[in-house]
């Protein structure tokens, strides 16, 4: 009577388990890989410009490194359109930056919302990640081809074995820098990463990770042909701080840069420091990273030579919107973003 019991339990238990969970078959990410393939020209282009990354982030380049682009991408078109105007003024300003453009399609959430263009193409809720890994791949390809270094946040780390071929340099968010998981797959990706503070502002949490980043390990991972595996990783040499303000407060300005540089030189890592001018920094006022971006070159040019590089959040219109059936063309759904023509004349500016 007792193991009838169990065996009815087990089965309760088991199908509640079920009506909770749904699977769906994804490809393995040397087929989507062979679907949509890197060309040798973009291969030997994205090698080249993880290079030229490296070489600001060491100080063997004495340009500004410059992140900039969408909040978060939901619209292919509009972003190729942005993709084709920053490939011009990136030419335009090569003696002095090199610009990399944000590419990011996963988008991090404090609770809930749009979790990006990988997971929901359509932004129905239901999602849709078959779609969402062809359509994010096929972007970041077109993007590539016309020439330009991107950047993305790596949120999901199998994302990466089906993108990570086309990135040039990776953010690891300030909600998951203290993320043991995703220090073990920035210790085995082959670009450089940005470690970003901590949502308090503080930075130590971001120092331990770029110590572990650093660091070999051997972790659970999938297979290029989907099947688990054992990944042993060599460390990542090429990992950096990137300050974004935290809990109201800012720090971009010089005693919080110094200070940060001086920890992280202390903890014996390479004191290069990214400025993210949006997030806290910029209190979630997007033309408030003009005057931060200003303020930052104005150090550099006085002599901080542990700054290396700007972040900003841009698109062809100023601001944000609200998700829905009537969108302005080129507009953020996220969070809000700097229009075109300022980003134009700020990057001349500088």
């Amino acid at each position: 009577m007792s193991t009838s019991l169990n065996t009815a339990e087990e089965s309760q238990a088991l199908n509640a388990a079920v009506t909770c969970r749904q699977e769906t078959a994804l490809p393995a990410p040397t087929e989507l890989r062979r679907r949509l393939p890197a060309g040798e020209p973009v291969i030997r282009q994205v090698r080249a410009h993880r290079q030229a990354v490296r070489n600001i982030l060491h100080g063997a380049d004495d340009r500004t490194l410059i992140v900039v682009g969408p909040c978060s991408i939901h619209d292919e078109v509009a972003a190729l359109e942005y993709g084709e105007k920053l490939k011009a003024l990136a030419d335009a300003v090569s003696d002095r930056f090199l610009v990399v453009m944000r590419a990011y399609l996963e988008k991090p959430r404090t609770t809930v919302g749009w979790k990006g263009l990988l997971y929901d193409p359509e932004r129905t809720g239901a999602g849709d990640l078959n779609e969402g890994l062809l359509r994010s791949r096929r972007l970041l390809l077109n993007l590539a081809e016309k020439g330009l270094p991107l950047a993305t946040e790596a949120l999901s780390p199998f994302a990466m074995d089906y993108l990570g071929d086309l990135v040039s340099w990776t953010a690891i968010g300030a909600r998951t820098t203290e993320s043991q998981i995703h220090r073990e797959m920035v210790s085995g990706l082959p670009m450089p990463v940005g470690f970003k503070n901590g949502t308090d502002g503080g930075v130590s949490v971001a120092i331990n990770a770029m110590k572990s980043g650093g660091h070999p390990h051997h972790h659970l991972g999938v297979s290029g042909n989907g099947a688990p595996v054992m990944v042993s990783t060599r460390g990542n040499p090429d990992t950096h701080l990137v300050l974004r303000g935290g809990r109201g407060l800012t720090n971009y300005d010089e005693v919080s840069i110094q200070q940060a540089a001086q920890s992280v030189s202390e903890a014996g890592h390479n004191p290069a420091i990214m400025v993210d001018c949006s997030h806290d920094n910029a209190r979630k006022q997007a033309d408030r990273q003009v005057d931060i971006a200003r303020e930052v070159m104005r150090q550099k040019r006085a002599g901080s030579s542990c700054i290396r590089g700007l972040m900003l959040e841009s698109f062809l219109e100023a601001g944000r919107q609200d998700d829905g059936d009537d969108l302005r063309y080129g507009c953020s759904i996220t969070d809000p973003c700097l229009g075109w023509s300022q980003t134009e004349a700020l990057l001349r500016s500088l």
